[in-house]
């Protein structure tokens, strides 16, 4: 499986038209057409194009946030909203071996980083604040380790935090200058940088 099928951020393929929808669902939805707007044009982004994407007219937008900041600000709040990364590493299947399970574990945590900094790097710093949350453990990635625990030399909740820190090194753009694939991460999570018949 690549690692494009990792879940994305962005949901591909705003509605052309909008459907009478109730304010909670019809702010989602504003909110969804944003997501790769700022992606692409941060926030430059006119309330008119995120209409268009959403089709919607201009003036809904403001029958539901009070102006663009606030509308930014929402969009980015959901894009950090950690449900979906839960929901995607929950799906793994964790039948297979337990290298296949890091290796598709490493796929998302990689999908979820480049995401984020994208976003982060194209709101600017007004919108910094709106990125910052309290680190916490990934039920869905301790789940797996749990699974997996004959495994382990440590307790499940500390082998997902190394691997979501270790992915998070060796992919994020201001720590690395190319993102390393996600099998060398696994090589070097699972095995070390000892060769395998060389003692350390």
């Amino acid at each position: 499986m690549s690692q494009s099928q990792a879940a994305p951020l962005v949901a591909a393929g705003p509605p052309k038209r909008a459907a009478a929808l109730p304010p909670d669902e019809r702010r989602q939805m504003i909110v969804r057409a944003t997501l790769p707007l700022l992606l692409e044009n941060g926030e430059m982004v006119t309330t008119r194009q995120i209409a268009e994407a959403a089709g919607i007219a201009e003036g809904t937008i403001f029958r539901v946030f009070a102006d663009k900041d606030e509308l930014i600000a929402a969009a980015v709040d959901q894009a950090l909203d950690s449900a979906p990364l839960e929901h995607a590493l929950a799906g793994i299947d964790l039948s297979q071996p337990f290298e296949n399970c890091v290796f598709r574990a490493v796929q998302i945590l990689q999908r979820r980083v480049v995401d984020i900094w994208r976003l982060s790097s194209s709101v600017g710093t007004r919108f910094q604040e709106h990125a910052r949350r309290p680190v916490s453990d990934i039920d869905a990635l301790v789940a797996l380790f749990t699974s997996k625990e004959e495994h382990l030399s440590v307790e499940p909740v500390m082998a997902a935090r190394l691997l979501r820190a270790f992915t998070l090194s060796m992919t994020h753009p201001m720590l690395t200058g190319e993102a390393t694939p996600p099998a060398m991460i696994v090589e070097l999570f699972l095995h070390g940088i000892c060769a395998r018949d060389e003692p350390c």
